[in-house]
């Protein structure tokens, strides 16, 4: 027999459509998380596929904070005849999932169910930035008349040069909305293989030249054993004192102390994250407090039509499976 571990309202609302599904698999059984609640380890002895859904993510996805999700990761991981998941996040780089594709587990992810609206809040962000948002919220709070005109103006956004680190489905989606400000695109991958959304693309280990001739740094990246650090007080030190870096993949790209230091000493005009080493950030983290520093809860790609988008996800692999089709999205081993 076949088993399938689901949310509960995963399964309340999808349960009748999976079924019929999964005809071709024979008898079949639909194993439900209680929220927030263990699962015995019987009730997990056959689970061949689950789905972590974005109503298990919740508003944490640090399993410390989520005991729906923490109980979710256990019983994946000790799941014996586990041998598909599917992830509603784009990005598969938990230790548990990387334990679960090295025992021979095929993981899927729901890479580009929300792309557009990650991007979408990178260029916020950015355009935020380049038209001084912040100095207007400031101004009205002191209720003060601030015009910003001639040496004060803003540099011209349209014309600039955005760097944009990672070529998947969010990375292209920045690079293609900063073409059509108007801005110089450099895409930066582990090849340099031409993409019609950069005017170039050059592989990573060209990415501290290009730094120097960055306006925005744009980070889209997975997180793997070579991004993890990639973006240190030396790769911090060749962007120009005008520079701004958005960071919209995992924080731990990023080095954070070094980070603050730049902000706190000028060498960078500003930054903007949505991701950070630790999450939820920790209130004593001196990110709080950094100047030209804005900041999202890790909710750069949320929506009201993204959960949908993933459910549709898992069902078209559900759907590939059931006919012995290869799945789509697989994830890729660090």
């Amino acid at each position: 027999m076949t088993a399938i571990l689901l949310s509960r309202p995963l399964l309340d609302a999808h349960g009748e459509r999976i079924r019929a599904l999964c005809v071709p698999l024979g008898p079949l059984r639909l194993v439900a998380l209680a929220p927030g609640g263990a699962l015995d380890p019987a009730d997990i002895a056959d689970v061949e596929i689950a789905f972590l859904s974005t109503d298990v993510m919740g508003a944490s996805s640090n399993p410390d904070h989520n005991p729906a999700l923490a109980a979710f990761l256990a019983a994946v991981a000790g799941a014996p005849r586990l041998r598909w998941l599917h992830l509603c996040s784009a990005g598969a780089d938990r230790p548990v999932f990387r334990e679960l594709m090295a025992r021979g587990v095929e993981v899927t992810t729901s890479s580009g169910a929300n792309a557009v609206e990650v991007a979408h809040t990178a260029l916020a962000a950015a355009l935020a930035f380049a038209r001084e948002v912040p100095v207007w919220i400031e101004a009205k709070a002191a209720r003060a008349w601030s015009p910003r005109r001639d040496e004060l103006a803003p540099r011209d956004f349209r014309g600039s040069r955005a760097t944009v680190v990672g070529m998947g489905p969010i990375g292209r989606e920045i690079a293609r909305l900063c073409g059509a400000f108007g801005l110089h695109v450099t895409g930066v991958r582990r090849t340099a293989q031409p993409l019609p959304e950069c005017s170039r693309v050059v592989p990573t280990a060209m990415l501290a030249a290009v730094l120097q001739e960055t306006d925005w740094l744009f980070l889209a990246c997975p997180l793997t054993p070579q991004t993890r650090g990639l973006i240190d007080a030396a790769m911090l030190a060749r962007l120009p004192a005008h520079a701004r870096l958005l960071n919209v993949s995992r924080g731990a790209v990023v080095d954070e102390p070094a980070l603050v230091d730049a902000l706190v000493s000028g060498r960078l005009a500003g930054a903007y994250a949505d991701v950070f080493a630790t999450e939820p950030l920790p209130a004593q983290s001196p990110l709080w407090d950094a100047p030209n520093f804005m900041l999202s809860a890790h909710s750069a790609g949320s929506s009201q039509g993204f959960p949908a988008r993933t459910v549709e996800m898992f069902m078209d692999n559900l759907a590939r499976r059931a006919s012995g089709q290869a799945l789509l999205n697989p994830a890729i081993q660090p």
